[in-house]
């Protein structure tokens, strides 16, 4: 039952079943008050609410802010009893771990009425995620049921809130409000992106996922305020398989053996995928195309030829693993190539042409080490002879060494370059551009830095000819650009590129 309301003192007890309380000043009588809401935002306050007090932005102005709009109590790391004399409060160890518990208990556990897929990789979860939400689409508009829900870092559905995601994985209380939704309006199926850092900081603990699937590892995200090391990011993406019921692993990757292992006696099955004949799912005869890739799949139950409509040889692996991830949800074969014929990626390897057909401007997410080298490589089989203009920058403190990775790459295979802005947030544009140029520098290349995104979008299809392609990545379809704290409204790449290859 979603909507079941727990006394204050259940929330007290689950906290401690994992030992995180610390210190806790709560009347008995409030004890045994109910918790009507739970949040994290003091804009988003009902009465008899328990709040959340977590961020780095967080300020005891938010919680006096919240205790006016009807809290009662508050969760924290540390005490406000100077700020909010008189409120009640639990102080915690973790907060991660402590609002994934909380938001377990107050939506009572509510992901058990789904069939809930995970996806995490360092690249490939946004397309691999819509390839399975195509796929499932197609077998539930048939049977007459509520389209599937999607978690993911292009957007999320759960049959109530369609949004544009900031987060790849919400935290704890969003997800659970996600999940919440769906149950409310019917739908059975929800597929999602797990990342790292939901998997690091707990956001998903206590769900068993249906299918967790693993696509591959490559060396990102290290940072002071990411993973520390390449063993903790290996680390934070084998936990998935830790905590599913089936686990899909990509035989391509060099850590599948580490996935398998990790799933080894925690999943009830184990299921492989990839282009080698011991893989369960084996893709094979890959014929790349204009307009897409060909390829043939076999396993125990069939040998069939498929088909997806997105370039980028790269994406066969993904399609693959949507595949695994459709067989062990026992979805019939006619609705898996269905999808996968139809399946698009907003902002994933849209190519666009100029009106005399020679120019294609590629739109992609690709956005670290990983996805930069296979959209290179893939795009230099794709287009031979063909050189190579690209768009691209990276984000403010996060991710730092991409800016070495992303430079080092692009100056080996571009002709041309320009370094632009990309969620800069609050950290300096030129400052991020000029540290990502140092490392083009090394490379015989021509590049660019144009802190306008617009500007160096506009640039980049102007001075191109019909014997160049153009790579414009990391935004795809966003609509939005980090700067300071704050998400401002921008067009995005698409459209760019459908203004500017319009004008030439």
């Amino acid at each position: 039952m979603i909507n079941r309301l727990h006394l204050l003192k259940e929330y007290t007890a689950v906290l401690e079943t994992e030992s995180l309380i610390a210190e806790q000043n709560i009347p008995e009588e409030v004890l045994e008050k109910k918790v009507n809401y739970l949040s994290f935002n003091s804009q988003d306050v009902r009465y008899d609410t328990l709040f959340i007090c977590k961020g780095a932005h967080f300020t005891a102005d938010y919680l006096r802010s919240a205790v006016e709009e009807g809290a009662f109590a508050y969760v924290s790391e540390k005490k406000y009893e100077e700020q909010a004399p008189g409120v009640p409060y639990i102080i915690v160890t973790d907060m991660h771990r402590a609002m994934a518990l909380l938001a377990d208990l107050f939506y009572n556990q509510v992901w058990k009425q789904l069939t809930i897929t995970g996806i995490t990789g360092t690249k490939g979860k946004s397309t691999t995620t819509y390839f399975v939400r195509y796929i499932l689409d197609e077998y539930l508009k048939d049977h007459k049921l509520p389209a599937s829900a999607v978690i993911s870092g292009i957007d999320n559905y759960d049959g109530v809130t369609q949004e544009e995601s900031h987060l790849t994985t919400p935290e704890a209380l969003d997800l659970h409000h996600h999940y919440a939704n769906a149950v409310r309006v019917g739908i059975e199926f929800l597929t999602m992106e797990v990342s790292s850092q939901a998997l690091k900081y707990h956001r998903t603990k206590g769900i068993l996922f249906d299918i967790g699937c693993f696509l591959n590892m490559g060396i990102d995200h290290i940072s002071d305020v990411e993973h520390s090391s390449f063993e903790d990011y290996l680390h934070a993406k084998l936990t998935l398989m830790t905590q599913c019921k089936t686990a899909c692993i990509n035989l391509e990757s060099d850590y599948a053996g580490q996935a398998q292992r990790a799933a080894e006696g925690k999943a009830e099955k184990i299921l492989t995928f990839g282009r080698r004949p011991e893989a369960d799912i084996y893709g094979y005869e890959i014929e790349p195309g204009k307009k897409g890739i060909s390829f043939r799949a076999k396993c125990d139950s069939f040998d069939e030829a498929f088909k997806i409509g997105m370039t980028g040889l790269f994406n066969v692996d993904n399609a693959l693993a949507a595949i695994a991830i459709s067989y062990a949800l026992n979805i019939p074969l006619a609705y898996i190539k269905a999808g996968l014929k139809k399946a698009r990626v907003s902002g994933r390897m849209e190519v666009y042409t100029s009106r005399s057909g020679g120019l294609d401007v590629i739109v992609d997410y690709a956005h670290n080490q990983m996805s930069f080298e296979s959209l290179f490589t893939s795009t230099k089989k794709e287009y031979p002879g063909k050189k190579i203009t690209i768009v691209f920058g990276c984000p403010g403190k996060k991710a730092l060494g991409r800016r070495k990775e992303l430079g080092n790459i692009a100056g080996k295979y571009a002709d041309k370059i320009y370094i632009t802005e990309e969620d800069a947030g609050e950290e300096p544009v030129q400052k991020i551009s000029e540290e990502i140029a140092s490392h083009v520098k090394q490379f015989d290349c021509e590049y660019s830095i144009i802190i306008d995104r617009e500007e160096a979008i506009r640039q980049a299809i102007e001075t191109a000819d019909d014997d160049t392609v153009v790579l414009i990545t990391g935004k795809g379809r966003e609509t939005r650009q980090k700067r300071g704290t704050q998400y401002i409204d921008t067009p995005s790449d698409v459209e760019y590129v459908r203004r500017f290859l319009a004008e030439k």
